[in-house]
């Protein structure tokens, strides 16, 4: 199984290379499947690349979202 996670944009250097960040933990990214990437803006990373953006409200929902998984011990198996 893949997952996907909201992130926000911290930094976009040239060319298609971005960091962004999660929990205060920064990734490299891959932005060039975006148009137009911006600091600040949320993306969604797949396999360290944005594939695309989202508003602050839905990540900040998926995110928690994670959180509750996470704390509830994931419901595998």
């Amino acid at each position: 199984m893949c997952l996907a996670i909201p992130m926000k944009l911290t930094e976009v250097g040239p060319g298609r290379k971005a960091t962004a960040e999660v929990d205060g933990v920064r990734h490299a990214v891959d932005v060039s499947l975006l148009d137009k990437p911006k600091v600040g803006q949320y993306v969604v990373v797949h396999a360290g690349f944005a594939i695309e953006t989202m508003d602050e409200e839905r990540a900040n929902e998926i995110l928690a979202l994670f959180a509750e998984l996470a704390e509830s011990g994931g419901g595998g198996r």
